[in-house]
């Protein structure tokens, strides 16, 4: 007959002249952030399997866990507070560690960063307590002020900027300190091709956020640049310019990532204005700026990819076909209006990174 666990732990803890002592070991846990949960890991040497563990929080039992093959084990706690935890099996108790915690703290910027347009810094600690906000305008501090809980500090923008923010969390005693730096940046609202510096990469982080396609970030206002802003300026309904101006940083500041008319995995090409969405598990991924037929004879449809072909097939770059001659590729041209003799035009640098999503087989809407 097999005994119970407690009959078990008896006999592995009874001394014997052979046997080597039992330890119990746990495994000082690295500080942790209120509100997350922490892995408390342990182990009896020699192994023993099966054996139950209790933990204790503070001297008081707070769970129990038992040990594996390996004679580890692991007991997962939310965090609300510092403690110090030890483990117990039968007679063996571990030596006690001690959880170190650092209060949650969240700090961001929100806007978009151009002149005239709002900005404003935003932080919130758990559990509530003093905040302290210092930023800095260049090497002169603008603001130091103290807040109970939360904070919400409006960023004067009248003219071209850098702003260095320190958000400090003052913790409860037995805490860990709790602190954040951010970056801002105030430019100027227009740009366009050729353009270079802090406003551009604004813009493309922005855009990028934002799921527009763009190879890189690199605060040069280049053709990816100036294909991505034309595909938000079609996503949403403003003039086909290419340009940045007051109306575009306005948009970018309410935008939210574009939705799918489609559930699913597939591809989505707008006629209308002249953008594909690549939609993956009902998620628009990328928005990609395009130009279909001149003519209008680009087919509506629902389509499904029949064949690809890698690198050049003819003057078509990776070309993706859906229905008969017709397929989405790249083109060095790819202007603002619909220019191409039917098929789907997209940017050189992204007709690879399609050709490697799109699957043979995958939907291709076109409406």
């Amino acid at each position: 007959m097999r005994c119970a666990a407690a009959c078990v732990l008896a006999l592995a803890f009874a001394p014997t002249a052979a046997a080597a002592p039992f330890t119990l070991e746990l495994t000082q846990p690295p500080p942790a952030i209120y509100g997350n949960t922490v892995s408390l890991r342990g182990r009896i040497v020699p192994t023993l399997i099966g054996a139950p563990v209790t933990i204790l929080r503070d001297g008081t039992p707070v769970g129990t866990a038992t040990s594996g093959a390996d004679g580890t084990f692991v007991f997962r706690a939310r965090v609300d507070a510092p403690a110090t935890y030890a483990a117990v099996a039968g007679e063996l108790a571990s030596a006690p560690v001690a959880l170190a915690v650092r209060p949650r703290l969240t700090a961001r910027v929100v806007g978009v960063g151009v002149v005239g347009q709002p900005l404003r810094i935003e932080a919130r600690v758990e559990p509530a307590g003093p905040l302290q906000v210092e930023v800095r305008r260049g090497r002169r501090v603008t603001l130091s002020r103290a807040f109970a809980g939360a904070a919400r500090v409006v960023l004067s923008n009248r003219g071209p900027s850098t702003f260095r923010i320190r958000v400090t969390a003052t913790p409860p005693t037995g805490w860990l300190a709790a602190a954040r730096s951010l970056t801002a940046h105030t430019v100027q609202p227009k740009l366009e091709l050729g353009s270079r510096g802090a406003g551009v990469l604004v813009l493309e982080r922005r855009l990028r956020e934002l799921h527009y396609a763009l190879p890189r970030v690199d605060a040069r206002y280049d053709l990816d640049t100036y294909q991505a802003v034309l595909a938000f300026q079609k996503v949403n309904g403003l003039p086909w310019t290419g340009r940045t101006d007051t109306s575009v940083w306005r948009a970018l500041a309410r935008a939210q990532v574009p939705n799918a008319r489609y559930r699913g995995t597939h591809i989505e090409v707008s006629k209308g204005r002249q953008y594909l969405l690549v939609v993956r598990n009902d998620r628009v991924e990328e928005v990609v700026h395009i130009s279909t037929g001149a003519t209008g004879n680009t087919p509506i449809g629902r389509w499904h990819v029949y064949r690809k072909v890698v690198g050049w097939d003819w003057v078509l770059w990776y070309p993706i076909y859906f229905l008969r001659g017709f397929a989405i590729h790249g083109y060095p041209s790819v202007p603002a209006y619909p220019a191409s003799h039917g098929c789907v035009r997209v940017p050189m640098w992204i007709a690879p990174k399609l050709f490697a999503q799109i699957a043979r087989g995958q939907t291709i809407y076109v409406y």
